[in-house]
């Protein structure tokens, strides 16, 4: 039995740690997994290479067999690919999560839908650690096209909205990477009455105005020093600008027509400097 899929990374409009609510929209990077099922007495998990085999997809796996395999059990061969960089504010762990999800889904046959995914790799990662609210945002934005807001302490779809086919996304990724999530909860817990502002603005459906109120939002709660580079973005033609996630990726959302001015106004030396296609279909 086998089962291909893949996720997109995805950049943010509204961090869900201050409220529970979250706003993400797929960019055009990919995690890939590949399964192969074969009957066995109980469940094994075995990762290629190696270094994938970590806490959150194990966990995956196994949680996608016991709600998919309908009572079997499988030895679990899996190939996981991604383009994602890690820790940097993209979802990488959420892609991940998701893909070897639906993957083993697939495997078994089945099709679930994008929010059954979603909501099952936000338990998973909330169960092992990862994420203090699931990322259920992040995930959904790494299977559907377009914005998705979610509530994550309910694991339900709020709002979703088409993007605009001719933009993309430039990215700004500095070296480092950001620590934990769970780390940080009360510190965002706290900024509670900002945030539910910029989730105002999202519901709304105005992204550019969420997405910079929750860029100043993080950007004072992790010590970035952002606003004058979100400003001559802004200047050269980017229609919103913000800290990704936690950081440090800087994601601006761009037209066509301004994407080359857009790059050369990013800093030089250290760090990646992309533009990608924001998620127009979805990730087969």
């Amino acid at each position: 039995m086998h089962g291909v899929a893949r996720a997109s990374a995805a950049i943010t409009v509204v961090n869900a740690l201050p409220t529970g609510v979250g706003c993400a929209l797929g960019i055009a990077r990919y995690a890939s997994a590949s399964v192969d099922l074969t009957l066995a007495p109980e469940h094994s998990v075995e990762c290629l290479p190696s270094k994938s085999s970590t806490p959150l997809v194990r966990a995956s796996v196994l949680a996608a067999l016991e709600q998919f395999a309908g009572g079997r059990h499988f030895e679990t061969a899996l190939r996981l690919s991604s383009e994602i960089p890690m820790a940097k504010g993209l979802k990488s762990s959420s892609a991940v999560a998701t893909a070897s999800i639906l993957a083993v889904a697939r495997a078994c046959d089945l099709e679930p839908l994008p929010l059954e995914v979603a909501r099952l790799a936000a338990d998973v990662g909330r169960a092992v650690g990862v994420s203090a609210t699931g990322a259920l945002d992040d995930a959904l934005a790494g299977l559907r096209a377009g914005f998705v807001i979610t509530d994550n302490r309910r694991g339900e779809l709020i709002a979703e909205a088409p993007i605009d086919p001719d933009w993309s996304a430039v990215l700004f990724i500095p070296p480092g990477t950001h620590p934990a999530a769970p780390s940080l909860r009360a510190r965002f817990e706290g900024a509670r009455e900002e945030g539910a502002r910029a989730v105002a603005e999202a519901v709304a459906l105005r992204f550019a105005g969420a997405m910079a109120r929750n860029t100043r939002l993080v950007e004072r709660l992790m010590g970035y020093d952002y606003g004058p580079l979100r400003t001559e973005l802004l200047s050269h033609g980017a229609v919103a600008v913000g800290v990704s996630g936690l950081g440090p990726a800087l994601a601006a959302m761009v037209p066509s027509a301004h994407v080359t001015e857009v790059m050369a106004a990013l800093p030089r030396g250290a760090g990646e400097r992309c533009s990608v296609r924001l998620t127009q279909e979805l990730p087969s």
